[in-house]
């Protein structure tokens, strides 16, 4: 169990994400104490922390914006005929450096890390008058949360404002603007793509030193050294560091006394599987983080704008449903398409009967015990990532190892199948095959658009996706072909960062 427990209420954080010419990057922590009151305590130290962790439950960030955004963009789902337009611009790929989504997303990361920085400063401070060795303790393992979670944020950013990295011209590629302290004035000029990701891991590093093995536990609300090795192993797989992506995925998953895959073959009750129980009650052995919520302090609602059942409580108007050709990825065993899916008529006048993604339809307790509907507990790090990234690792590296990745994958699926579920994968069929396994697996999680921009021209040739109009699907969107050259894989750097006053932000290809 985690040893040290935070014993102060959240705070009430506010992310401010003005659409005027004042820069993110200027912003102050959301706690809006004055700089020369502020973090002087153990006590102030505690509460910065419980405001950072208040900060990410931002519907801007892991329970909406963030984890939506770039799944609807790309090739997952289909607007429906009718629907409310929300998030149509994403789905349309009329995306612009004004969207106040992407001004949204930008501006909370920096708030995340504003905060961050701010602790970072003031933390020696506070440790040099402890004398306290449980507190001493405590404030290490808060400093490695922070560097965890500052480590995050600049991954998030990395992932959606930047391209993919490649180690051949990383020195060359634009990256995002580091800010590394909190008093100081910085430029505001994006370092190389190199630099950046070189601080992520640096800031890693300075975090698995501080974070003890013994507080890792499943479904913590807090960062712990085993989400700071997951993070680690996807910033490595997006770096194309084969050897330290399969080194620390493989640490979290060989961390057997903290975490398990839950079985979709073995039940909780007599009807919920135990894959079923972390969707519907977001609890679970293979969660490593999860962002807690509670009925008076939650974030945004998931699962809102795939089911929107809470328009009248008796019908179901979904803004968007699963595209034909994911659902036909599910075999019949394949345990993970009840949990995810279920079949409802719709209540739009074209009658359309689809099966609707469910997967986010709300945490039963929620539901129960105050009606708030669609709204899920946000689990930005999950065992079964770390599988799906191992197995890619092995078939990328200089010297693959197939039947490793084969046997990764083969254990995923055998946690989630009734029965059967082995898979090979070969130097022919790797990419298609990890492709369509962390499709089933991740589906609507945020992964997908990074996914294919990282992928590049290795997966499908180049030629992207196309879709394809399904029954009662907008026209509008519905034949799109997006190749993998298209510069919208890249978000744009939103337009008041670029021409704030003495900003020397450079905007992406997408900005024009």
């Amino acid at each position: 169990m985690r040893k040290i427990f935070y014993n102060i209420k959240l705070m009430l954080a506010v992310v401010a994400t003005s659409l005027t010419l004042v820069a993110c990057l200027d912003k102050e922590p959301s706690s809006a104490i004055p700089e020369k009151d502020a973090m002087k305590s153990f006590e102030d130290a505690e509460q910065t922390v419980t405001g950072i962790y208040a900060i990410l439950k931002s519907s801007s960030l892991f329970s909406g914006y963030l984890t939506l955004l770039p799944d609807i963009q790309a090739d997952l789902v289909y607007a429906v005929d009718g629907n409310t337009n929300t998030y149509g611009n994403f789905w349309q790929w009329d995306i612009r450096p004004t969207s106040a989504e992407i001004e949204s997303v930008y501006a909370s990361l920096y708030s995340v890390i504003m905060n961050c920085n701010f602790y970072l400063e003031r933390i020696d401070d506070v440790m040099a008058v402890q004398v306290d060795d449980e507190r001493i303790d405590a404030l290490e393992q808060y400093t490695g949360e922070v560097y965890t979670i500052r480590a995050l944020a600049y991954s998030e950013l990395l992932k959606n404002y930047c391209e993919a990295y490649d180690p051949a011209t990383a020195r060359e590629q634009l990256g995002v603007v580091l800010r590394k302290k909190y008093s100081e004035k910085e430029p505001a000029r994006r370092a190389s793509l190199y630099d950046s990701y070189a601080f992520v891991v640096e800031d890693l590093k300075a975090a698995e030193e501080l974070l003890d093995e013994d507080n890792d536990m499943y479904s913590s609300a807090f960062i712990t050294q085993g989400v700071a090795y997951a993070l680690h192993a996807r910033v490595a797989l997006n770096m194309q560091d084969w050897d330290a992506a399969i080194d620390y995925s493989t640490r979290v998953i060989n961390n057997t006394s903290a975490y398990a895959l839950s079985s979709a073959n073995s039940y909780y009750t007599s009807s919920m599987t135990y894959f079923d129980y972390m969707w519907q009650y977001d609890l679970a052995t293979e969660i490593l983080w999860r962002i807690g919520f509670t009925t008076t302090s939650y974030g945004g609602a998931l699962g809102q704008h795939f089911l929107n059942f809470n328009n009248d409580y008796m019908y179901y108007y979904p803004d968007y449903v699963p595209a034909q050709w994911v659902l036909d990825l599910y075999a019949a065993s394949d345990m993970r398409y009840n949990a995810y899916f279920a079949t409802f008529a719709t209540g739009y006048d074209h009658n359309l009967t689809w099966p609707l993604l469910v997967k986010y339809y709300g945490n039963q307790d929620f539901i129960s015990n105050a009606l708030i509907y669609h709204t899920s507990m946000p689990k930005p790090f999950r065992l079964a990532e770390q599988y799906l990234i191992r197995a890619e690792a092995y078939c990328r590296h200089s010297s693959p190892n197939y039947a490793l990745a084969s046997n990764d994958l083969s254990t995923l699926r055998a946690s989630r199948f009734s029965s059967g579920g082995s898979i090979s994968v070969s130097k022919d069929n790797f990419i298609q095959t990890i492709s369509d396994e962390r499709v089933r697996e991740l589906y609507m999680e945020g992964f997908r658009l990074n996914d294919l921009k990282r992928w590049g021209n290795l997966y499908n040739n180049g030629e992207g996706f196309k879709r394809t109009p399904q029954s009662n699907s907008l026209e509008e969107g519905s034949s799109l072909h997006i190749k993998a050259d298209n510069p919208l894989f890249v978000w744009p750097i939103p337009q008041h960062e670029i021409e704030a006053p003495g900003s020397e932000v450079q905007p992406n290809k997408s900005n024009k």
